[in-house]
């Protein structure tokens, strides 16, 4: 067990290229959180929109939310990975890590339009009443009194939404792209030896565990303010 994932020699020697691979994972999950934030929230606010006049975006919203949510992840990467660039148009990119991206955001602004939209309707109606009765529109009134009062109380599942995202970026080395997961995977296949996939772990770990203490702190956080409130 010691030889084969816990190698000090195999781990210092993989270590840097692992890192630096490590460092396109950071990448993509940057691009793709702020995508996501903005997408999600837009998908929310579809679903949210009342009267009949909206019901085709809602149920636009619905179809998406369902079908993204229902299609595995690792099989929209080989679908757009793989058959996008197979498609030969000059005016579709061909770089795997374009399609990577493009997959993980169709994928988490399905889940995180449902966090959004939890926290749209966990802002009381009478809030909005309220606003609609100074005169503002539903627009208005949904843009400065609703929203910013949803988003604030969704933060926590969000930041544990994006610690999932942070991970999943290693799925986009199934396309070929040299990430830290399939560094380790060629480094393990040069030396029989997995001790870089120990060190791709530990990269991820050291990523994720400081978002998800900050998420505990969050939480922990608006607890005091509810029961502070409350009293």
């Amino acid at each position: 067990m010691r030889s084969t994932f816990f190698d000090w020699g195999q781990f210092k020697d993989s270590l840097p290229e692992v890192s630096r691979a490590f460092l396109l994972n950071v990448k993509i999950f940057c691009i793709a959180e702020v995508l996501i934030l903005v997408f999600a929230l837009v998908l929310a606010v579809m679903r949210s929109l009342p009267g009949p006049a909206a019901l085709p975006l809602r149920i636009l919203g619905i179809a998406y939310a369902d079908f993204f949510r229902g299609v595995p992840t690792i099989l929209v990467i080989a679908m757009l990975g793989f058959g996008a660039p197979a498609l030969q148009l000059k005016s579709v990119p061909t770089s795997t890590t374009f399609w990577g991206i493009v997959s993980l955001v169709l994928i988490y602004t399905a889940y995180v339009s449902e966090v959004y939209r939890a926290g749209i309707e966990s802002v009381h109606p009478s809030q909005d009443a309220s606003a609609r009765s100074l005169g503002l529109s539903h627009w208005q009134s949904l843009r400065t009194v609703v929203l910013p009062q949803a988003v604030r109380r969704v933060i926590p599942p969000l930041l544990n939404d994006f610690i999932g995202l942070q991970k999943d970026t290693a799925l986009v080395g199934f396309l070929g792209s040299i990430e830290a997961f399939k560094q380790s995977q060629i480094d393990a296949a040069a030396t029989f030896n997995y001790t870089a996939f120990t060190a791709a772990a530990l990269l991820f770990v050291a990523l994720t565990i400081p978002l998800a203490r900050f998420t505990d702190w969050l939480v922990a956080r608006d607890r005091r303010r509810r029961q502070a409130a409350g009293t």
